[in-house]
């Protein structure tokens, strides 16, 4: 069945630019303190989607054929898609309010930090993180994200990232649900280079050198920038850094050709031949550590200041290379309660299961979204808004509501470290 006619949809929204004071202090009010966010759907000619993120079935290809399947969904995005031929505004997030729509880059450049927060602004001058539903059919190539270092030589910030893999998008595996990373312990550079010299001849043997994990819905990992993985079929919530730089270094994947120009693709063109740069963008120690899983493995950790009605866990926490460039937890209210919840900076969020409401704005999980429908599952949190305290109120009487938030760098210094989960189940037990 169609939707109705009248259903809210981008396409009757007024588009602001430039001056977008007046659209983002009517959101403000209407909410307090917070920001209605559209769903900004994410394409990639070289993967299947997984068919999780509730997008209609008819629009999975809403870009064109030649542009490829949707199969991601990001959140609370200031950050550009690094797809070819790519609609001028991909990957950034709109906020609406009255009618009238802007983008959130544009708001945060004018707000700056009665947005995001001094820190953050101060540091970043803009907001740096983003996070995103990634659902593919199967695995995808062992591939990395080059570090800061290496990824300034082409224009971009690096790229550290996180998995969460919620239960409510993950009720089918799909087709491969486990995620190779790293490489194998001994694993020589030689070998490496044999692989890329092959890249021609078919598979190029990779994952020989690597070793896979099971996924399980409900954990996660933590994995910095410069480490090979190759992501399963698990739909995935993924915090990272405000960048979409990578590079593919496997050469074919279910049958599928990866050309070098994924390889390639954020090098300098002078050393897209150059093997031993190539591999040197390799955080070589992180992936041929013997101890992988247990320095970047994550399971949720209760928080437990969470107030009575309600359950906050950490989803992702850590460090990488020392510092704190995101973190994500995921509360949980019980049916008829209201609750409240003071956080320490801007977050983005998402719901992925029930209704209610938060602040003054509605909260409703989605069951099927067009390609252009508004939906009420997605909100930006401002900082001071966040500091002061959201409300959230469960309006169902036997349904949880649960909803996923992201922050952005050092915004918890109290977050647990990478294998905090350990020490929770010692003492439990």
């Amino acid at each position: 069945m169609l939707p109705p006619m009248n259903a809210p949809s981008v396409k009757n929204l007024k588009t602001v630019t430039g001056n977008v004071r007046g659209v983002v202090t009517r959101a403000l009010e209407e909410s307090g303190g917070l920001l209605r966010l559209a769903p900004c759907w994410v394409p990639r000619s070289f993967l299947q989607p997984g068919k999780r993120l509730k997008l209609d079935p008819r629009d999975l290809y809403a870009f064109g054929l030649d542009r490829g399947g949707i199969d991601e969904r990001w959140f609370a995005s200031t950050t550009p898609a690094a797809n070819d031929n790519r609609e001028p505004d991909e990957g950034l997030s709109y906020l609406v309010a009255g009618g009238e729509r802007c983008t959130l880059a544009e708001a945060v450049g004018e707000f700056g930090a009665a947005l995001i927060g001094d820190d953050i602004w101060k540091a970043h001058k803009r907001w740096p993180v983003y996070s995103k539903f990634f659902d593919n059919m199967g695995p995808i190539p062992h591939h990395m994200h080059q570090d800061a270092e290496r990824a300034a030589r082409v224009g971009q910030p690096g790229k550290p990232e996180a998995y969460y893999f919620p239960p409510q998008h993950n009720n089918v595996g799909n087709n491969f649900p486990y995620t190779f990373f790293g490489l194998n312990p001994g694993t020589t550079k030689a070998q490496l280079r044999t692989c890329l010299e092959n890249w021609n001849q078919g598979d190029n043997g990779i994952l020989d050198l690597s070793a896979a994990y099971r996924l399980k819905p409900g954990s996660g990992w933590l994995v910095g920038p410069g480490i090979l993985h190759a992501p399963g079929s698990l739909c995935t919530y993924e915090p990272q850094w405000g960048s979409d730089v990578f590079g593919m270094y496997q050469s074919l994947v279910e049958g599928r050709e990866v050309p070098w120009s994924l390889l390639v693709k954020d090098v300098p063109k002078e050393h897209h031949q150059n093997i031993d740069y190539i591999i040197d963008q390799l955080d070589w120690e992180s992936n041929v550590d013997p101890h992988f899983k247990e320095n970047h493995y994550l399971e949720p950790i209760i928080d437990e200041a969470s107030p009575k009605g309600c359950t906050d866990r950490w989803i992702v926490y850590g460090r990488v290379n020392g510092e704190q460039r995101f973190s994500a937890k995921e509360l949980t209210v019980d049916p008829g309660q209201t609750v409240v919840i003071k956080d320490n900076g801007a977050y983005g969020l998402t719901v992925v299961q029930g209704e209610g409401r938060m602040n003054k704005l509605r909260l409703d999980c989605p069951k099927m979204i067009r390609f252009t429908d508004l939906t009420a599952d997605e909100v930006f949190c401002t900082a001071p808004a966040a500091k002061a305290g959201v409300t959230f109120t469960n309006t169902s009487t036997n349904e949880p509501l649960v909803m996923l938030r992201y922050f952005g760098p050092e915004v918890n210094p109290a977050a647990p470290e990478v294998g905090a989960y350990r020490l929770v189940g010692a003492a439990a037990g």
